[in-house]
């Protein structure tokens, strides 16, 4: 089993940043996928973010491009997602997801695996 834990949400200004964490732990292989989605309530949980945990490769909603960064730390079986220039459009629970077997470019939530319990972030006016 994969066990993903997400922190680093809190409340944050408009234009300010913040630092998620996922921690990962269980069952990891290298040839794993791991995301970032976030969910508004009463909407969908959508792609933000993806990273190739072997090859460190990258991909990114089109909303989030430029302003945030994925990235992992292969020592600490860690990723993280660096977000910068926030805005409120950016408030919602993020979650951390794996899966195996899957592309960098597998956007929707349903093919994903494994999922942390997710993290608040709130972007003030």
């Amino acid at each position: 089993q994969v066990q993903l834990v997400e922190s680093g949400g809190g409340l944050v200004e408009a234009g300010g940043s913040l630092r998620l964490s996922c921690a990962v732990s269980g069952r990891t292989f290298s040839s794993y996928a791991m995301g970032w989605f976030r969910q508004v309530p009463g909407k969908e949980r959508t792609f933000v973010a993806t990273i190739s945990w072997s090859s460190g490769d990258t991909y990114y909603a089109d909303s989030v491009k430029g302003r945030f960064t994925i990235s992992r730390d292969n020592a600490k079986n860690t990723v993280y997602l660096q977000m910068n220039s926030l805005s409120p459009e950016d408030t919602a629970v993020y979650y951390c997801a794996a899966s195996d077997g899957i592309t960098i470019a597998t956007t929707p939530k349903e093919f994903w695996d494994y999922w942390g319990q997710g993290t608040q972030v709130t972007v003030s006016s």
